[in-house]
């Protein structure tokens, strides 16, 4: 005998472009099984409002009251309350949907030591990556290098923590120009709102100290640029995205797309993708 199983209960850790356009597409019934059961956000009263009609009776509430009133948390808040939204969830055993990767390989051992303890999960989604699946399929074998070309529109870099350490005047720039290259740890770092996918890339590959990372700005583009090449044992893999920009130019709006398409692998009968 079968029955209907209950709908996932979701929370949102943040209310941004990234929250809202979630919001706007589960209040739309985009992922079946699968309802939005909790806000918290910065302005609950303006967050209140921002919530579709039909979400209006969803509750906004702070950090710390999210867990009892949910299943799943999808954090989208500002990276620096990573720890502090995903802790309840993982320490209540259960799984937490991340954007803010740059943030999580600060905190990385961490949560993952509580995730295993409790049997919590820390789920990172593709986001704004191409090829993610593959990657991680080649780290099963051997890969010997990870190259990230990134260029993005200069509003999208203006306030990034090495842009300002530097004093780099980005508004002045004519053509484009590289302004770092490193590793995926020292770009999470320098770019907390805007390296998300290196930090994803190498947590799938051979990790944020051998991921090479190189961060162009580009007065003339209006989207972001990944140019990826992984050298592996088997594969070679060499693939490019332009993400279209929310209205947070730092954001492609694929990230919250990838949300759902993990959702709707949560409640699936079918799953396809590694």
């Amino acid at each position: 005998m079968t029955g209907e199983a209950p709908p996932l209960r979701v929370a949102l850790a943040g209310f941004g472009a990234i929250g809202q356009q979630i919001a706007e597409a589960l209040a739309a019934g985009a992922v079946e099984g699968v309802e939005l059961a909790a806000v918290s956000a910065r302005d609950r009263d303006a967050a209140a409002r921002r919530l579709p009609e039909s979400l209006r009776d969803v509750p906004v509430v702070t950090l710390e009251e999210l867990e009892p009133l949910a299943d799943v948390l999808i954090e989208c808040a500002p990276a620096a309350l990573l720890p502090q939204a995903l802790d309840p969830f993982l320490t209540a055993g259960k799984s937490a949907i991340v954007l803010s990767v740059s943030a999580l390989l600060d905190h990385y051992d961490m949560l993952v030591a509580r995730a295993r303890e409790t049997g919590g999960r820390i789920v990172v989604p593709t986001g704004a990556l191409l090829g993610l699946d593959a990657v991680t399929a080649a780290a099963e074998g051997e890969i010997t290098s990870v190259r990230m070309v990134t260029r993005k529109p200069v509003r999208g870099l203006l306030g990034a923590p090495y842009v300002v350490e530097k004093g780099l005047d980005l508004e002045s720039f004519k053509t484009e120009t590289r302004i770092f290259e490193g590793s995926a740890r020292e770009a999470a770092a320098g770019f907390p709102a805007n390296l998300n996918v290196a930090a994803a890339l190498s947590l799938a590959g051979i990790g944020p100290d051998r991921t090479m990372v190189e961060i162009w700005a580009d007065p003339e583009s209006t989207r972001n640029r990944h140019s990826i090449v992984v050298e592996s044992d088997s594969a070679r893999l060499d693939m490019t995205i332009e993400n279209v920009p929310t209205a947070n130019p730092k954001t492609g709006r694929i990230t919250a797309l990838s949300v759902l398409a993990i959702l709707r692998k949560m409640t699936s009968s079918i799953r396809v993708g590694t």
